[in-house]
């Protein structure tokens, strides 16, 4: 397993997490055994915003004594009173799911208590006015809630909501088709969409990533936008290469789900390698650098994708991306302008010149 770290909060988070979407929908024992086999190969992150209210016991069973080794994502307006998923933002019911997913937990704490799905901004100006938002709040001051998370689907609303300065964790929905406007949730443009992940990687914001295969839509040729299947393995790899980006939660039912995204570790660069995407690039994210590495390798070893997400950053304003920089073995400058990396992009980036760009960029930040 690898681990990336939560800048604002210190919590070491497996790359790859748990979903509870489908599970619900299996019996106890294989969803006890699947939750049971993924802990024991280092996942430790899940998200509780599941189909079906019987997860909750689910998990207090497969990992009650295990509590304070994972992370539980807690979401403050989703409403399980009939058994399946609904969305309330009236205060009582917040309050007695809360209560009562915390006791069908077995635990006394929530690591993340995630403002829940909010995309357009009267759901944000009715969870505020209701007296949600202060609820969770106030769990936080009383040490339940340790930190405060936000889901969403729209760039927009959720610059707003961390523009407050009290999201440490982001929950969105990041895949190939939503960032190029396809899909039930391609909110944004984009180069908005972009923007939010730089901003959550300057602002030390954590992203754990919804929806990565759209769905499911991603992985058959008939409903992916790309005219071919994408492998789960190209949309985790396409997820975690955002700014931003600390978790991937697909959704499981069994074991053999969970070995089957464990594979991702096994696999090599052509499995995980998703430039194909390049052939569905909005004129907004042409000649942008996505930092998919199909470029490599250079001949002397340049990190382009590194050195352009650096370079990124830093203009949208992350002070450590120069340091980041500077640590790099081989910077912009080292470019001989080969000119190998041009030929194999897939989103016609002029790197050569870019790689000027940078050098002269960087160059300026030196005291």
């Amino acid at each position: 397993m690898e681990y990336r770290v939560n800048k604002r909060t210190g919590d070491k988070i497996s790359v790859i997490g748990l979903g509870t979407s489908y599970i619900s929908e299996t019996s106890e024992k294989e969803a006890i055994d699947a939750i049971v086999y993924a802990y024991e190969r280092g996942i430790n992150y899940v998200d509780l915003a599941t189909a079906g209210a019987k997860t909750f016991s689910y998990y207090a069973k497969a990992l009650g004594s295990l509590r304070k080794q994972m992370f539980y994502q807690v979401h403050f307006g989703a409403n399980y009173e009939t058994g399946e998923y609904g969305w309330t933002t009236d205060l009582d019911k917040v309050k007695s799911q809360v209560d009562w997913q915390l006791k069908t937990l077995r635990t006394d704490y929530i690591d993340y208590g995630f403002i829940h799905c909010l995309d357009e901004e009267k759901d944000w100006i009715s969870y505020q006015k209701n007296g949600v938002l202060q609820f969770l709040l106030d769990m936080k001051d009383k040490g339940i809630v340790r930190h405060i998370g936000l889901s969403s689907h729209t760039p927009a609303l959720a610059r707003q909501v961390l523009d407050t300065g009290l999201v440490d964790q982001l929950m969105f929905s990041i895949n190939p088709g939503y960032d190029y406007q396809h899909g039930d949730y391609a909110n944004g443009s984009a180069s908005e969409r972009m923007e939010l992940y730089r901003h959550c990687e300057k602002e030390g914001v954590g992203i754990s990533v919804m929806k990565p295969f759209s769905g499911g839509q991603l992985l058959k040729g008939l409903t992916s936008p790309f005219g071919m299947a994408l492998s789960q393995y190209q949309c985790i790899q396409y997820a975690l290469d955002k700014p931003g980006v600390l978790t991937v939660l697909p959704g499981i039912r069994n074991v053999e789900d969970v070995k089957k995204l464990l594979g991702f570790f096994e696999a090599d660069s052509k499995e995980r390698d998703y430039s194909v995407i390049g052939s569905f690039t909005p004129h907004d994210a042409a000649g942008a650098c996505v930092y998919c590495n199909h470029c490599q390798p250079c001949p002397i070893g340049l990190n382009v994708g590194l050195i352009n997400k650096y370079y990124d950053l830093a203009k949208a304003g992350d002070t450590m991306a120069l340091e980041h920089y500077n640590n790099l073995n081989l910077h912009a400058d080292d470019c001989i302008e080969c000119g190998h990396c041009e030929s194999r992009c897939p989103f016609h980036v002029s790197q050569m010149a870019r790689m000027k760009e940078i050098d002269e960029y960087f160059k300026m930040m030196l005291p």
